[in-house]
């Protein structure tokens, strides 16, 4: 499955509410398995962004709807991002001019 990568910034309603942090953890993790895609890690970051997510899906429009039904809950603002692998990669570039 592609994997991707989703940049996150909490919203003001998403720092005022980080007590349900587990809940809602728990909650991506359902809404990922349910639309067939897989939450692979959530890592909590400092600098520009509060988290970084690293997921698999079956192509872009299932990734899609994962990261608009989580952001719809209005906690989070993502940037998701397409990552392409070493052999994916390679086979992207192989046959280059």
């Amino acid at each position: 499955m592609p994997t991707y990568i989703s940049l996150v910034n909490l919203t003001d309603q998403g720092v005022r509410t980080m007590k349900d942090l587990s809940r809602r953890l728990q909650n991506a993790d359902h809404t990922f398995s349910s639309m067939g895609a897989k939450l692979k890690e959530i890592y909590m970051v400092m600098g520009e962004y509060d988290y970084v997510v690293l997921a698999e899906a079956p192509d872009d429009a299932t990734m899609a709807r994962v990261t608009l039904a989580i952001a719809g809950q209005g906690n989070v603002r993502t940037q998701t991002l397409r990552a392409f692998d070493r052999a994916e990669t390679l086979e992207l570039v192989e046959g280059l001019p």
